[in-house]
């Protein structure tokens, strides 16, 4: 596959938040049309919360993960541990490359310490989701 990192920036610096810039980014590869990615994906920038929660760009990559890896078997729901494991590695791995997965102490925020400016963590999780999620597409 023929990376798309510099496509989630330009999704981003359009006003994509940073899970938005993520995900739709690579909706197509997982059935879901941009409109709707984005609407799913828009409560999730900002760390959830108002930065107090999980770096956006990791949540767009996660519900990837989900989206990919799901059977949508809605009477016996039977993919969740595959699609756990996804998530878990891409959290992982974006935990060792920047300290955190939280939003907040990415940028700083109280220590006045970044860890990661927002568009590097877009990039990092774009990164992992093509080589965690769509090595071979």
């Amino acid at each position: 596959m023929k990376t798309r990192v510099d496509e989630t920036i330009k999704r981003h610096d359009k006003g994509y938040n940073c899970a938005q810039a993520v995900a739709c980014t690579y909706c197509d590869l997982v059935g879901i049309d941009e409109e709707t990615m984005f609407k799913m994906t828009e409560a999730l920038g900002a760390g959830m919360g108002g930065m107090e929660g999980t770096c956006g760009a990791v949540s767009g990559a996660c519900v990837l993960a989900g989206a990919k890896q799901s059977s949508g078997n809605l009477e016996k729901p039977d993919s969740k541990a595959a699609s756990y494991r996804l998530s878990k590695e891409i959290v992982k791995q974006f935990r060792e490359q920047n300290e955190s997965v939280v939003c907040r102490e990415l940028k700083g925020v109280g220590t006045g310490k970044v860890l990661r400016p927002c568009a590097d963590c877009i990039k990092d999780a774009a990164r992992l989701a093509e080589s965690i999620l769509f090595a071979e597409e």
